[in-house]
């Protein structure tokens, strides 16, 4: 079998133009969008925003490989590299070295991509691993790197990357292509379809012995960014995450040929859905500072702790809604009060109620897409 690095053309892509055209031009307009809804938040929830979705960002992009972070690690490293208070949590290496990464992304988007950046990223996510023979270089074993996936006795191998020995020659080519197809490079590409090509070239070669998915995955939001003149903040990995199956599909059916239309759109659309989900997440935040000023003073301390307990599950809240069992258990008080204070929620139009009895549920009173779904 034959893999696109295997063609005779590698690593010219081909592609229809025309079948991204109009997604491109959504994307553009809505990143305006975007950008203008973001100046209606004040900075402190600006950096509240950047926190929660390079944090959010950090985890999900582990999460596609297999690697389950402590969400409240990942984001006190996020905010101790912003600058900001976060105690004496001791912070484990791979939640320090996947918010390192992603931090350096959003603060040097705009630099050219060279082999040190990619070396520092690979070491950064390597903190802590003591099972690479590689870190912070090219892969150099003699075995070939191959995606695979069933029995050990008969794998299937989805995807086997150029041998150890070609990987420098690949990755200066590689080199070459993302800055040259940047906005101010000689052959500026698409925001979209360079994103896209970045990410399935990039993988195409799997440099490092591991982490290529993360790393992909960022060159892509490096090149959006690029494309925009600011960082996209845009939720790509937590969209990806959510039908994983589909990527991995997508990658499949799109790494023994040239021909890549197909992934583009994929690409293109997963990008979009991305987008429209950090929008929500803004007007969340912008609910949510609503509805803060509209209670200011009328909360008692264990109204305040389960509604900041709320927030922090984000859009999708609690799963099937907040329970009075919820409810105890955040505020540590005896039943009978927990159902005074949460009627009063309601009454104060914190809250909102599903259902009766044992099955009743409550929700945050937001103006924004159903929580619920």
């Amino acid at each position: 079998m034959a893999w696109n690095w295997q063609q005779e053309e590698w690593p010219v892509f081909t592609y229809e133009e025309e079948a991204s055209a109009h997604y491109e031009t959504r994307f553009l307009h809505e990143a305006g969008v975007v950008r203008g809804a973001i100046k209606h938040l004040t900075e402190d929830s600006k950096t509240r925003l950047t926190i929660d979705l390079i944090s959010d960002e950090a985890i999900t992009t582990s999460e596609i490989e297999g690697e389950i972070l402590n969400r409240d690690s990942v984001q006190s490293s996020m905010r101790r590299n912003f600058g900001l208070e976060t105690g004496n949590r001791k912070i484990p290496p791979a939640e320090q070295g996947i918010a390192a990464m992603m931090t350096d992304l959003y603060r040097h988007y705009d630099s050219p991509l060279s082999e040190k950046q990619l070396f520092t990223w690979h070491r950064m996510l390597a903190q802590g691993r003591n099972d690479l023979t590689d870190i912070g270089t090219y892969r150099t074993g003699p075995s070939p790197m191959q995606v695979v996936s069933g029995p050990i006795g008969n794998p299937k191998v989805h995807f086997e990357a150029p041998s150890a020995n070609a990987v420098k020659r690949e990755m200066n080519r590689f080199l070459s292509w993302f800055n040259h197809t940047a906005p101010n490079g000689p052959q500026p590409l698409p925001a979209l379809t360079r994103a896209g090509i970045a990410h399935l070239y990039f993988v195409s070669i799997h440099p490092f012995e591991d982490g290529n998915g993360r790393i992909g995955r960022a060159l892509s939001e490096q090149s959006l960014s690029q494309c925009l003149g600011h960082p996209t903040l845009i939720a790509l990995s937590h969209t990806i995450s959510k039908n994983r199956s589909a990527y991995y599909k997508a990658l499949e059916e799109n790494n023994k040929e040239l021909a890549i239309t197909g992934w583009l759109v994929y690409f293109a659309q997963t990008v979009l859905e991305a987008q429209r989900y950090t929008q929500r997440l803004i007007d969340f935040l912008i609910e949510k500072t609503k509805l803060y000023d509209r209670l200011r003073g009328q909360l008692n301390p264990r109204q305040e702790k389960a509604l900041a307990r709320m927030f922090r599950e984000g859009l999708e809240g609690f799963k099937g809604g907040l329970s009075a069992d919820n409810y105890l258990k955040i505020t540590d008080t005896s039943r009978a009060t927990a159902t005074r204070d949460l009627q009063d929620l309601l009454e104060k139009g914190a809250l909102r109620k599903t259902g009766e009895f044992k099955h009743t549920r409550y929700w945050l009173n937001v103006l924004t897409d159903s929580v619920e779904d």
